[in-house]
């Protein structure tokens, strides 16, 4: 496909880190937040991630210049979208938030523009159903941290039009990502095994079947996982898990997917994981 603009629409954690992948693959970046305040944090995490490339040895200083030059700030919507070729939402996950800022996408893009979700949980059919033509809307679900993961779930609902699929793909593709197909379902197949997996954790460390530590280190080393599910959480954000189990438990009445106690108990204190310094570890810039 071809390398026209992109906007990234909400300038939080998935969304700081979808700019600067896009970036880094070669594509012009508008990013915008309705919280005007959240753009510079945003653009100055960005500028943290090129320079830990340059320090790593993956990126040069040319690198870092251009992808620099290719990233903008666009404080109104219709400013960041007006000219995008891929519009990705990263907003919070809230799906009342999402629809309306869907029917407003569909008014401010170009109408041949491709529109994104990147929800992680939230049904892609009821946020693509705020358009007029839904069959433009398709999920896209990145990982965090966007930029070392290689996955991307590409989610189709039934009615998606098969070439904004096959464009999801190709487009996740040119950012050096590995996409899969799935269909819209409570979860997809990464966040539904994912959170089982996190909640069941939540569990055992209630139950004092074992420490924080231990229980991560089980999956690390006994299954290979990169990070442990407590660990995990603390990255994702202990207030998005809940809201995404709170989800599952409702949509699939499943009891595997009821958030335990300390997971509540957690997120009512502020201790959110990392982005407040602690969660299930404590944690430090």
């Amino acid at each position: 496909m071809s390398a026209g603009p992109v906007a990234v629409v909400g300038a939080g954690t998935m969304g700081h880190g979808i700019a600067y992948a896009v970036a880094l693959a070669g594509f012009e970046v508008r990013l915008t937040d309705s919280r005007a305040e959240a753009i510079p944090v945003a653009i100055r995490k960005i500028g943290d991630l090129l320079q830990g490339g340059v320090q790593r040895g993956k990126l040069s200083q040319a690198d870092l210049s251009a992808v620099a030059a290719r990233l903008r700030a666009a404080p109104e919507l219709s400013a960041a979208v007006r000219d995008a070729e891929v519009v990705i939402e990263a907003v919070v996950e809230d799906l009342a938030v999402k629809q309306r800022l869907f029917a407003e996408l569909e008014r401010a893009a170009p109408a041949g523009a491709l529109l994104t979700t990147n929800t992680s949980s939230l049904s892609v059919a009821v946020v693509a159903g705020a358009a007029r033509d839904p069959g433009r809307v398709v999920g896209l679900h990145f990982f965090n941290p966007v930029h070392a993961m290689k996955l991307v779930e590409i989610v189709r609902h039934p009615r998606a039009a098969a070439a904004t699929v096959e464009r999801a793909v190709a487009f996740a593709r040119v950012l050096g990502k590995e996409p899969i197909v799935v269909n819209d379902s409570p979860g997809f197949v990464s966040s539904r095994l994912g959170v089982a997996l996190g909640l069941e954790a939540m569990r055992m460390l209630e139950q004092d079947v074992a420490s924080v530590e231990d229980i991560d280190k089980a999956m690390e080393l006994g299954y290979n996982h990169p990070m442990g599910p407590l660990k995990l959480t603390d990255l994702v954000g202990l207030d998005v898990r809940l809201a995404i189990a709170e989800y599952l438990h409702r949509t699939l009445e499943d009891p595997q997917f009821e958030p335990p106690a300390i997971l509540r108990d957690k997120v009512a204190k502020g201790e959110l994981g990392k982005k407040t310094g602690k969660g299930f570890y404590r944690w430090s810039d």
